[in-house]
């Protein structure tokens, strides 16, 4: 619970926020209804919009102009996802057509057509050469853009993939669908890595919400519409915790920079967990601030989480000072909260370039990456190990 001094207040115009919450920005986005916000994780800076009136936006958060509106698509934006150097932007068409975007040139550079409906997701492998899409078809795809075609289709979800996320080493997929399930798939062995239990809800099981890979340790956090979000151990693929259901239905999961912590977002707030034990160190309040939550993101080295939300055409970006936030709300504040992160950055260990191939035995499944092993394999053996796989031929690229 929030001890007094970081108790809600009570803003004009019916806001109902904790005093860790604040307004970046909000701004007209689109011509009709917002799909799809995502944030540049580099500077923190840019954001990329999809909506209904079938154009990609791409924004500045500091100055709130709008810096290139990239027309192409045939049918409305679902999905949209900058990569790593905010150089390129994939978009995701509800024909099922993805556009990959040159920000420098402010053209198509690439058209892949394979998805047979809506694109409901994607996200960009660790190393931008790779991306994954999914689709209410029930297929995830990844796509090498050197290549200029899909590798590998993964089949498994009952119904539509709406979550995908590779691991921070780029060995692993975890996708997230309607029916519930959430499956982690073995890039290298091109299969299913291991499928976990779905939470049952009242009238069936509830879809995921949001996915995420802890920065530094083997776990995984997945929300989904219990209202909880849940910790797998992702050597063993046991639960490690699962937290109280939340008020309101979640919209996404994120872990901390520097690891201590796992958000759950709704529309209506957050609340900052722990696990070993188990506990809530913050419930922040943003009743009626927060639209519907499209985006969550920190950035790095500033102790600010950013929420990405939509209303109909607008976005609105939202920002919570981690300074105000337990377990960092202490006389360091900010400070307190770099320093943790400092402590647990990866390092990778000196001379070791790549992680080996996964081998077909099951215990080397279910222990595919060792603590002492680097977790920055090299682009070369990526290359190597991602082989097309069976099931692309319906992948085309224009």
């Amino acid at each position: 619970a929030c001890s007094p001094r970081m108790a809600d207040r009570l803003r004009p115009g019916g806001l109902r926020t904790h005093s860790c919450v604040y307004k970046v920005t909000d701004f007209v986005a689109h011509a009709s209804e917002v799909f799809a916000v995502h944030v540049g994780r580099k500077s923190g800076d840019l954001i990329a919009t999809g909506g209904d009136d079938r154009k990609v936006n791409i924004w500045s958060l500091s100055s709130g102009m709008n810096l290139m509106s990239l027309t192409g698509h045939t049918s409305a934006v679902e999905c949209v996802a900058f990569d790593q150097n905010e150089e390129l932007v994939v978009a995701g068409s509800s024909g099922g057509t993805l556009k990959l975007w040159d920000l420098d040139r402010g053209k198509v550079a690439r058209t892949l057509t394979g998805h047979r409906s809506n694109c409901l997701c994607a996200t960009w492998h660790p190393y931008g050469e790779f991306f994954a899409s999914g689709s209410s078809d029930t297929n995830l795809k990844v796509w090498d853009i050197r290549r200029k075609a899909c590798i590998q289709t993964y089949r498994g979800h009952a119904r539509g993939v709406s979550h995908l996320l590779f691991s921070p080493d780029g060995r692993w997929l975890v996708s997230g669908g309607d029916d519930g399930a959430v499956k982690l798939w073995d890039l290298t062995m091109g299969k299913l890595l291991h499928e976990f239990e779905a939470p049952s809800v009242s009238g069936g099981e509830g879809a995921c919400h949001g996915l995420a890979f802890h920065p530094s340790e083997f776990l995984l956090a997945s929300a989904s519409s219990d209202r909880t979000v849940r910790l797998w151990d992702l050597e063993t693929f046991e639960l490690v915790a699962a937290t109280t259901p939340d008020m309101y239905p979640l919209r996404a999961a994120a872990f901390t920079l520097d690891g201590q912590c796992v958000l759950g977002v709704s529309d209506d707030g957050a609340r900052v967990h722990g696990w070993e034990p188990t506990r809530m160190y913050e419930h922040i309040e943003a009743r009626g601030a927060f639209g519907r939550v499209s985006d969550v993101c920190e950035l790095a080295d500033q102790g600010q989480v950013l929420v990405a939300s939509v209303r109909e055409a607008a976005v609105s970006v939202w920002g919570l000072d981690m300074a105000q936030m337990h377990p960092w709300a202490t006389a360091g504040g900010a400070a307190d909260h770099a320093a943790v992160g400092q402590v647990h950055t990866p390092v990778t260990p000196a001379g070791v370039d790549a992680l080996p191939p996964l081998a077909p035995e099951r215990e080397s499944q279910t222990r595919a990456l060792s603590p002492a092993r680097s977790r920055t394999p090299s682009r070369g053996v990526l290359h190597q190990d991602l082989s097309p796989a069976a099931g692309c031929a319906s992948a085309a690229i224009a």
